[in-house]
């Protein structure tokens, strides 16, 4: 374990500057055709929020599921009035995750967000680019490691391959979900908006806040 409380450590770095991503789509499955339809970001350091984007997208032709309907508040009206296209979301998301001074924060973004992306990079005829990895923070990931009573040791890890062994980790009984998470924490949650895009945004870096006091990252 590594006990090293420099001042490297995220919790010391007020200036650090972070982009909490999150994604609502069609369906739950990593599928090509599985279209984002909000997307939402919160740019902030661990003290101030800078900006905050809560985009709904307006493509040709959507498909939302029942299940994924039921589950995130999807209404085709909201789109309708407040969507604008793909391209111009998908722009203003990329200004922040290809811009070196920002680490990317999600919830379970290497398991989905990452790949949802990338999908709504291709469905626009892009070619997929996972150069921000280096960058990525999955806060679930943190979440695993903290119940798990496992450390990032800085002299052995490297910290992507690191998030990759725990977000493949499986364990009964082991709960890291966004909604347990702020229970264990004692960070509060109103149920009734979780899986809104936004404000699941803003539950993941409340959690990241707390877990990096538990963990040397």
């Amino acid at each position: 374990m590594n006990n090293n409380l420099g001042e490297n450590l995220l919790r010391f770095n007020k200036n650090q500057k972070y982009v909490v991503f999150d994604v609502e789509t069609e369906g739950l499955n990593l599928y090509f055709n599985n279209k984002p339809w909000q997307a939402s970001i919160i740019v902030t350091t661990l003290d101030e929020t800078i900006a905050e984007h809560n985009l709904y997208l307006k493509w040709d032709k959507i498909n939302v599921s029942e299940g994924a309907r039921r589950i995130t508040g999807f209404e085709q009206s909201v789109v309708d009035k407040k969507g604008i296209s793909p391209i111009e979301g998908l722009e203003i998301l990329e200004k922040y995750l290809y811009d070196p001074q920002y680490k990317i924060l999600w919830f379970n973004g290497i398991n989905f967000d990452v790949y949802m992306h990338n999908i709504w990079r291709k469905l626009l005829g892009r070619e997929s680019d996972y150069s921000y990895m280096e960058r990525t923070i999955d806060v679930n990931c943190l979440a695993k490691a903290y119940k798990l009573g496992v450390d990032f040791d800085s002299e052995k890890d490297e910290f992507v391959p690191w998030q990759y062994k725990l977000a493949g980790f499986r364990q009964r009984g082991l709960k890291s979900n966004l909604t347990y998470m702020c229970k264990d924490l004692e960070i509060g949650i109103d149920e009734s908006k979780t899986h809104e895009a936004l404000y699941d945004c803003e539950l993941t870096f409340e959690v990241f806040k707390k877990l990096i006091w538990n963990l040397s990252i």
